[in-house]
């Protein structure tokens, strides 16, 4: 029904940047939050930038002022700006999609992920 598909991803240097895309299909519903999650090798998925449908935007700390998140509700489009990328940036990166009901109830979708490697 939601399908979440990630492009973008590459190799870079430190200090350069990339651009990833995240393109869902399927129903987003009225309330919901997307973002961007990454996990790096041997490390558990940690979450990078969310944006929810009233304009709250979240980062981690380790990513403020470097990564810039936006949403394109008509073409149900969110992307992930990230500028001055350092070695500790490189991971799997996945795109999430969170409806939530009017009871709260928040359900996941979940794209195949893009790598993101920064090598110097």
């Amino acid at each position: 029904q939601v399908q979440l598909v990630e492009s973008g991803g590459g190799v870079v240097q430190p200090g350069e940047s990339l651009t990833l895309t995240c393109a869902i299909t399927g129903p987003i519903g009225g309330v919901n939050r997307m973002g961007w999650y990454r996990q790096a090798p041997g490390k558990q998925r940690e979450m990078v930038a969310t944006a929810t449908n009233d304009g709250t935007i979240n980062y981690a700390d380790s990513v403020k002022g470097r990564f810039t998140i936006s949403r394109d509700n008509a073409k149900k489009l969110v992307t992930l700006q990230m500028d001055n990328l350092q070695p500790e940036d490189t991971a799997v990166y996945y795109c999430n999609l969170a409806r939530i009901s009017r009871i709260g109830d928040h359900t996941n979708y979940w794209g195949q992920g893009t790598q993101v490697t920064v090598s110097s």
